[in-house]
C-alpha cells in the first residue's frame, strides 16, 4: 500500500489566473504566483507594467475582474509603501511615528529600531531623516506587527546604489532572523535581483520567473531590459554559503551567485515561450475574503 502523499505547504499569499481591468483596459492578464514563508521574491518590470497594481490586488485593495487572491488564514502583512508624505512643518519624532496608527510600547519600538540598525533615533524629527533613514523607519514600523510577510513597493526609490545595497542586505538579515517572507516591487536592475531568491518579470503578464541568473538570461527579460544587465548581479556581492533553514520545511541552501548547481535545477526551454521556472501548480484552497 502506498504511503499517503504529504500535502504541499499552503503559500502565505497567492494569486491564481488574476486579471485586473482599470478604465476598461486590462492592466494585468492571467497572473499566477505564490509566496512561501521566508522567501524573498521580487516583482520586476518597467514602468506601467502593472507591478503596483498587482500589489494592491494582493493586499485586497483592488478587486480582480477574474481570478482569485488567497491569503493564509490569519496572515499578518507588513506593508512599506512607495511614498509616504510627512508634513515637514509638523513636529513628529520617530518614536511618535512608530505609534501611528497603533500605539506600541517603548520596548517594542526600541527593538524595532535596533533591528533596522537605527537604535539612537527615537527622539529625532522625522523631517530631519535622510531618504535611506526614512525607509528604515518605515520598515521598523512594518515589523512592529510581527508580520508573516513584508510587502515593499519600490523600497529604495531615490537611494543611490550603496544605499540600495545596504537596504537589501538589511532585508535579508531581517528574513534570516525572523523567517518573514518578503515580496518587493522594483523597476531597478541594480542590486535588487541579486538580493532575491526568486524574480518574477512582469509586463502586464508574467513574462518569466526563476532565480536571478535564470531570469537575467531569459529572452523575455532581455527584450524588456536589454543585454547590459549582467553587472547588476555582481553589485550585490553577497554569496550564500550557508543554509537559511527556518524550520518551515524547505531551506534556502543556495547562493545568490547561482552557480551551476542552482542553474541546472532551473534550466528550462527558452524557445520564445513564456515560462515559469518555479511551477507552483493549482492552489486548492478557499479564497480568503478581505474586509
Amino acid at each position: 500500500m502506498n504511503a499517503p502523499l504529504r500535502p504541499a505547504v499552503a503559500p502565505l499569499i497567492a494569486a491564481e489566473n488574476l486579471t485586473i481591468r482599470m478604465d476598461g483596459q486590462e492592466v494585468l492578464t492571467g497572473v499566477s504566483l505564490a509566496i512561501q514563508r521566508a522567501e524573498i521574491v521580487t516583482i520586476l518590470g518597467p514602468n506601467g507594467s502593472g507591478k503596483s497594481t498587482l500589489l494592491r490586488a494582493l493586499l485586497g485593495i483592488l478587486r480582480p475582474a477574474s481570478g482569485t487572491v488567497t491569503q493564509r488564514p490569519g496572515l499578518v502583512i507588513g506593508y512599506v509603501p512607495q511614498k509616504l508624505a510627512v508634513d515637514r512643518t509638523l513636529p513628529m519624532t520617530v518614536r511618535r511615528f512608530l505609534s501611528l496608527p497603533v500605539r506600541v510600547t517603548n520596548t517594542d519600538a526600541a527593538a524595532a529600531l535596533i533591528r533596522v540598525g537605527m537604535p539612537d533615533v527615537a527622539q529625532r524629527q522625522m523631517a530631519d531623516l535622510s531618504g535611506g533613514q526614512f525607509q528604515r523607519i518605515l520598515l521598523a514600523r512594518a515589523l512592529l506587527a510581527r508580520p508573516d510577510i513584508l510587502i515593499l513597493d519600490e523600497p529604495t526609490q531615490g537611494l543611490d546604489q550603496p544605499g540600495e545595497a545596504a537596504f537589501y542586505r538589511l532585508i535579508e538579515e531581517v528574513r534570516r532572523e525572523t523567517g518573514v517572507a518578503v515580496l518587493m516591487v522594483s523597476h531597478d536592475l541594480h542590486v535588487v535581483m541579486a538580493a532575491s531568491d526568486r524574480v518574477i518579470c512582469l509586463n502586464g503578464h508574467v513574462c518569466c520567473e526563476g532565480t536571478p541568473r535564470v531570469v537575467s538570461n531569459a529572452p523575455e527579460y532581455r527584450a524588456l531590459f536589454g543585454l547590459g544587465t549582467q553587472g547588476a548581479l555582481a553589485l550585490y556581492q553577497h554569496v550564500h554559503d550557508h543554509s537559511h533553514d527556518h524550520g518551515h520545511g524547505h531551506g534556502h541552501g543556495h547562493d545568490h551567485s547561482h552557480h551551476d548547481q542552482h542553474d541546472q535545477h532551473d534550466q528550462h526551454d527558452h524557445n520564445g515561450r513564456d515560462h515559469n521556472v518555479h511551477d507552483h501548480g493549482p492552489h486548492h484552497h478557499k479564497d480568503h475574503h478581505h474586509a
